[in-house]
Formats: C-alpha cells, sequence, structure tokens
C-alpha cells in the first residue's frame, strides 16, 4: 500500500512539471503586436531619404538619384478578400523638400492575426510574421507571381523570388539613421546575395540581390535597402577576337526615415 502511495505521489509530481514546463514554453512564444510595426493610424505620415540606384545610357552609365519620399496613412477600407485594410499614399519631392510634393502612388497594408500584408503595384508580400524572434522564417513572397519584375527588367534575380525566406535578424536593438537614434528596432531580412562582387574584372557576369528592411516599435518602416541588378559582360565577336561592351539591369534604393507624427 505504501508503495502504491508513492506511486501516485511521484506521478502527480511528475505532471506538476509537465504542466510549469508547458506554461513556461507558453510564455517563451510571447511577441510583439504587429500594429505596433507598421503606419495604419489615418493621419499618420513617415518621410524618408531615398537614394535610387539607376543605369542609364543602356546601363553602360550608374546614376544615384536622390529624393524624399512621404508615405501617409489615408483610410481603412475593406480589400477584395473582404478584410480591413489600410490605403497608404506616396508623396516625392527633391532630396531637400524644396519643390512641391507630388504623388507617386499608393499601396495598401493588411494586419492579420500573424503576419503583416503589403500590396504595392500589384504585389502581394508578407512583410512581417510572428513570433518576434531572432532566427524566425516565413516565405514572404509566396504570393508573388514567377518573374514578377519581367515587365520592367531583364535579369534572372527574380527568378524563384516566391521560395525567398525572410528572417527575424536578431533580437530588437537600437538603430541610428544617421540623424535619429531609434530604440526598439527589429531586422528582418528577405534576401542577401551576390556574385562576383566588387567587380574587378568586365568581362564576368556579377550580380546582386539584397533586401533588408527595419521596423520601430511605436513608428513602423524605418530603413529598407531594396537591390536587384546583374551586370552583363555581353561579348561581341568571336574568337580569339572578343570584344566586351558591359551593362548593368536591374534597380537599387535605400531609404531611410527622417521625420514622422
Amino acid at each position: 500500500m505504501a508503495n502504491f502511495t508513492l506511486l501516485r505521489y511521484c506521478v502527480f509530481l511528475f505532471l506538476c512539471i509537465g504542466i510549469l514546463s508547458c506554461e513556461k514554453k507558453t510564455e517563451d512564444f510571447e511577441t510583439e503586436s504587429l500594429s505596433d510595426f507598421v503606419l495604419i493610424q489615418p493621419g499618420k505620415y513617415i518621410t524618408y531619404r531615398l537614394d535610387s540606384t539607376v543605369f542609364t545610357n543602356f546601363g553602360r552609365n550608374t546614376e544615384i538619384h536622390r529624393y524624399q519620399v512621404k508615405h501617409v496613412v489615408d483610410a481603412e477600407f475593406t480589400d477584395n478578400l473582404g478584410r480591413p485594410s489600410y490605403r497608404v499614399y506616396r508623396f516625392i519631392t527633391d532630396s531637400l523638400a524644396s519643390e512641391t510634393w507630388k504623388a507617386n502612388g499608393s499601396y495598401f497594408i493588411t494586419v492579420l492575426n500573424d503576419q503583416v500584408e503589403v500590396i504595392d503595384d500589384n504585389l502581394r508580400f508578407i512583410k512581417i510574421h510572428q513570433p518576434f524572434r531572432d532566427g524566425n522564417s516565413w516565405k514572404g513572397n509566396r504570393y508573388l507571381p514567377t518573374e514578377p519584375y519581367a515587365g520592367y527588367y531583364n535579369f534572372s534575380n527574380d527568378d524563384n523570388m516566391e521560395d525567398w525566406e525572410y528572417y527575424f535578424d536578431g533580437p530588437a536593438t537600437s538603430f541610428n539613421t544617421g540623424t535619429l537614434e531609434i530604440n526598439d528596432v527589429y531586422t528582418i531580412v528577405g534576401a542577401d546575395e551576390s556574385f562576383n562582387l566588387p567587380i574587378t574584372d568586365p568581362s564576368s557576369y556579377a550580380a546582386k540581390t539584397l533586401l533588408v528592411e527595419r521596423y520601430a516599435k511605436n513608428i513602423g518602416l524605418v530603413y529598407k535597402e531594396y537591390a536587384m541588378w546583374e551586370h552583363q559582360p555581353n561579348p561581341t565577336g568571336n574568337p580569339p577576337n572578343v570584344n566586351y561592351d558591359p551593362y548593368k539591369t536591374g534597380f537599387e534604393i535605400k531609404m531611410w526615415m527622417v521625420d514622422h507624427n
């Protein structure tokens, strides 16, 4: 009888330990609120400095065009899937904001239970996915069509974009934009690949694909770097008399917050 009582006590103790262990696991999975990291309050805005790298003269020249871009939340609406979403308008001016702001398109933000979706230029991205935890990953481009930039650029960077693994790169940290020190910032990496960079041999193929975004609590997107371009050697003539007329195709942008309300 004593052995039976001892056995019941051991089983009870084991169950208690199991319950406490489960409770701790639940605590470990506590995460941030998605709505704290996106721009969804009507009237709110964020202004960014934007550096846009473009390849002109049929890709033979590289130029950096500098602007300021303001993102302003317009209103809540119901998207075509019946979900509450927010329309954000973009406005653009010169880098010193000395010219009149001009309309520069719009995009939609939809906050779901576990992820944030952005629809821009009819392309649907999963920008953030819970939990906010170092290494957490997801298919951020799973809704994209095959070669989504084929109508704009003749490159291979967008092959299999739907397979990109977005992930949280570290815990929340502070981030300095150059003029502002911001706390509670999470970094999300969507892609980070390069080939033959820096370019030392113009006769060799080279490429860069990079997507890095930083989101600050109670603000939204505070930094973005997005690059997709190729360097094509473009050989002409026949061996042994081969010449090269290299060119680049694609884009690269870098933007960082300079103001918000």
